[in-house]
């Protein structure tokens, strides 16, 4: 039996019964999370804002740089398909990795899914503010830094009521973001390609070649420093998953969407690579480094009057984000509350809209805190918190990873796909994160490799930002722990998947086992 820390004077197990939380099942369906995963990655911002980036770093060889950041992240994903197979809860890798490694490295997990939302929600609502102004022409304003954050958190305060109001409403809303984001950016790749088709190149774009999927070539510092901001690329598809008890299909349907959403991306990024690389020269794409601009420049190349399209890509893109951003971290927040280990105030759950409403206003609430904040210090302030987000990232994927091989350790020999896809890939995945976690910190231990240049007790100010959420987390535990979480601490974790659940998931076991 599978103890479940959850309310109750004796131990819940999943197999008698796991106490609901009040959340509405059956809000989300297959498609809509598939819209949820997409839309959280915020494609268009991304593309526009990194690609410069990768390509500073790989030259024409950035599309082969966004396959191999696939990779892992689709181990991963993996991951999160058959943990949740096994353990449908909201909270994800916080529920996993305390069941396989423990309550010490799940509630840490759990503090840095929390973590990721306040970190980044207020810079993705920024990016849509400054770009509604100068979609609309008020270019005065998209340049006054008091009316982008008033703005901004508007947004945020709109999205976090929208969140609140109903998960349904939210999916809907989702479902028309993405329609818009993915479409504008299909659109631009379509006309691109048929333009580097017919031999007209745009400003100097490389003639397209087969070798920019290739990565051999490239050295190992250039690989590893691209993989970082591949890192950041497909972060975020995970939030269908955390959506899984109010999934029309709890068991199979979030992680599948994670799966695909993941898949969607690869294909939406490389599109967009392969375009804007046969449109635009490299020292071009240079001037771009880290400049969502690039997107007003090669749309206006490829789409004329209607680059205005690709400006508008970027606006939804940012909005969706927000709003799929806030949405895991309030349902991981409910979770860790469900199970002791956090504040009893975020398990309430609204009683119409079936909502975690408490959790959801505090992380909208903390993610404007910072995001003021970090706009008073400087723009560049809150890009340094983008570059300390994969950091954490980096190391919840990783520990979800471990997680998965570990709870599924006795069933690895069910099959050979067990083996491979449920114990070796998810190991591969966890272990390329976590070399690629301490590579981010060597580089952002140089104050120099940071957009504020500052050295905050002589590191950068990325790795000063995700130490300090590591810290404070690590504080807050122990004051958990010697307060309202005893309970929650005394589980033994290194608990497994039972035959049941893997049988049905891998097949019966082959012969002698």
């Amino acid at each position: 039996m599978n103890e479940d820390p959850g309310a109750g004077d004796g131990p819940v197990t999943v197999d008698d019964a796991r106490p609901g939380k009040g959340l509405k099942a059956g809000a989300v369906g297959f498609w809509d999370g598939v819209a949820i995963g997409v839309d959280s990655t915020a494609p268009a911002y991304t593309i526009a804002a990194v690609l410069g980036s990768i390509a500073l770093v790989a030259g024409t060889k950035a599309p082969a740089v966004l396959i191999v950041s696939f990779v892992p992240m689709l181990f991963i994903a993996g991951a999160f398909y058959y943990m949740n197979r096994a353990d449908p809860d909201c909270g994800t890798t916080f529920s996993w990795v305390t069941r396989a490694m423990g309550p010490w490295l799940g509630w840490i997990g759990g503090w840095a899914i929390f973590s990721t939302g306040v970190l980044v929600i207020g810079a993705q609502a920024d990016v849509a503010a400054k770009y509604t102004f100068v979609v609309l022409g008020l270019d005065s304003l998209a340049e006054n830094r008091v009316a982008v954050v008033v703005f901004a958190c508007l947004m945020v305060l709109a999205l976090t009521w929208l969140c609140v109001r109903g998960t349904e409403m939210s999916a809907r809303f989702q479902r028309i973001m993405v329609g818009l984001q993915v479409g504008a950016l299909l659109l631009f790749v379509v006309v691109a390609i048929y333009r580097m088709a017919t031999g007209d190149n745009g400003e100097g774009g490389a003639g397209f070649s087969l070798d920019w999927f290739n990565p051999v070539g490239l050295s190992a510092s250039a690989l590893i420093s691209g993989m970082l901001l591949g890192v950041f690329c497909y972060w975020g598809w995970e939030s269908a998953v955390n959506l899984n008890e109010e999934s029309e299909d709890t068991l199979d349907a979030p992680g599948r969407a994670g799966v695909v959403s993941t898949i969607i991306l690869l294909f939406v990024y490389l599109g967009s690579a392969v375009a804007i690389l046969g449109m635009l020269s490299l020292d071009t794409l240079g001037e771009y480094d880290d400049d969502e601009a690039l997107f007003g420049l090669v749309g206006e190349i490829v789409l004329g009057p209607l680059d205005w399209l690709l400006l508008l890509s970027i606006i939804v893109s940012g909005l969706a984000s927000t709003q799929t951003t806030i949405l895991p971290a309030s349902r991981g927040s409910l979770s860790m509350a469900v199970a002791g280990a956090f504040p009893a105030k975020f398990k309430e759950v609204h009683a119409d809209y079936g909502t975690p409403a408490f959790g959801t206003w505090v992380i909208g609430a903390a993610a404007i805190v910072w995001y003021v904040v970090g706009s008073m210090i400087s723009q560049n302030f809150l890009f340094d918190s983008l570059s300390a987000l994969s950091i954490v990232v980096a190391f919840y994927y990783g520990l979800t990873g471990i997680a998965c091989a570990i709870y599924w350790r006795k069933e690895l020999s069910r099959s050979v796909k067990g083996f491979l896809v449920v114990g070796l890939a998810p190991v591969i995945g966890a272990i390329t994160l976590f070399v690629l976690l301490v590579a981010a910190m060597r580089e952002y231990a140089d104050p120099e490799a940071s957009y504020t240049e500052t050295a905050i007790l002589g590191v950068g100010a990325p790795l000063f930002m995700a130490l300090l959420i590591f810290v404070v987390g690590l504080v807050f535990m122990v004051v958990s722990r010697m307060t309202f979480a005893q309970r929650y601490f005394e589980r033994d974790g290194f608990e497994e998947v039972s035959d049941e659940v893997a049988r049905a998931a891998l097949g019966p076991a082959g012969p002698g086992q």
